[in-house]
């Protein structure tokens, strides 16, 4: 495992920037995409933020159990820590958005400064424009309300019957909304259906602290990743045999299968992949991308967004400046997704470097 001297894996960087691309290539492609890369790159940051947030509260529970008042530092320390990371930059966006009045920003204010991005879209079955892709934030935030209570007071033994119950009663329930006519939305949104990717998140913790040895025969060989793709690609020739998109497959079995998938490509990287795909993974490439993920996952539904970026839009404008002067350009898909990509990145780093690792060099004070 290749780590820095504070317990960062490097290779996970390198993950990131995996799911992130997968997300830019989905949205930034949706006038001709047939293949979810984007569902499968949601998933791969929902599982690996519930090993790295499983991994985190399960040291800091062992630190602080038999301390007096421990939960309440417990608890403290993880708070502290994800506000850091987590709430400025999202605020700081919601403030500008609203200012300069972007839809549906200012309508729905107090979904998304709440988090409840995803609970509006269930409840009323319909998407928020250009504010779309919150919904996943929206839903690892609320998986934070609960999950340090689950790992801080289940016992170290009990805690895998909890998350096995946890990521089947998920599946269940993306059946159960399947069967009783509920929109697709509604299973890919809800909390409690996202539930098996970070179960198994959770289970990949447990085993690198508590099981070592298994741990190590899961994740030393890649055999298992490609295996996991392979079975990835061939839940997408099924989907496929279907007429309607929001099928059986897309809606209940997308995510379990993308997730197992997504279980097996984090722990090889825990363990460090070796050959050209550590190259890829701990290229500094790759670990700048992963490292600005957040970043670029948060502004690029701004930066463009096929479906909502009118013609008075700053990058449509740009676009048709520079077809204006280079007509061989025009309709060039990858050309366009290459611009908003650099635009997306250039905007992630200008936060990265004046708002974000400022702010974040405050989380050693509670390491």
């Amino acid at each position: 495992m290749h780590a820095t001297a504070k317990g960062h894996i490097i290779q996970l960087d390198g993950i990131r920037f995996i799911a992130v691309a997968l997300v830019l290539i989905d949205h930034f492609f949706s006038a001709v995409n047939i293949i979810p890369y984007g569902k499968l790159g949601v998933t791969i940051f929902f599982v690996l933020s519930g090993f790295l947030i499983s991994r985190i509260l399960l040291k800091s529970k062992e630190h602080y159990v038999t301390e007096p008042d421990g939960f309440k530092k417990y608890i403290r320390k993880f708070l502290i820590r994800r506000t850091i990371r987590i709430f400025p930059i999202y605020y700081l966006l919601l403030a500008i958005l609203f200012i300069l009045n972007v839809p549906p920003v200012r309508e729905k204010f107090a979904w998304l400064a709440l988090y409840g991005t995803n609970i509006y879209i269930g409840i009323y079955q319909t998407w928020l424009g250009s504010c779309d892709h919150l919904w996943s934030l929206a839903v690892e935030e609320q998986v934070y309300l609960f999950f340090p209570f689950l790992i801080f007071f289940v016992s170290k033994k009990n805690l895998i019957p909890w998350l096995a119950v946890m990521g089947i009663a998920s599946v269940l329930l993306r059946f159960y909304f399947y069967f009783s006519g509920k929109d697709w939305s509604v299973s890919y949104v809800t909390m409690p259906a996202c539930l098996d990717s970070f179960a198994l998140g959770g289970l990949m913790a447990w085993l690198q602290l508590y099981k070592k040895d298994i741990f190590l025969k899961l994740f030393d060989k890649t055999w298992p990743v490609l295996l996991g793709l392979l079975g990835w690609i061939l839940m997408q020739y099924w989907n496929k045999s279907y007429a309607d998109i929001h099928n059986i497959v897309d809606v209940v079995f997308d995510r379990l299968v993308s997730s197992i998938f997504s279980f097996f490509l984090i722990g090889r990287a825990v363990t460090g992949y070796g050959g050209l795909t550590k190259y890829f993974l701990e290229n500094p490439v790759s670990v700048y991308l992963g490292k600005i993920s957040y970043g670029i996952y948060l502004y690029h539904n701004f930066i463009y967004n096929h479906y909502h970026s009118g013609p008075n839009h700053p990058t449509v404008r740009l676009i048709h400046k520079i077809y204006q002067h280079f007509p061989s350009l025009e309709g060039n898909l990858t050309f366009e997704a290459c611009l908003f990509s650099f635009l997306t990145v250039i905007v992630a780093s200008i936060s990265w470097y004046f708002f974000e690792k400022p702010i974040n060099s405050l989380k050693d004070r509670y390491a």
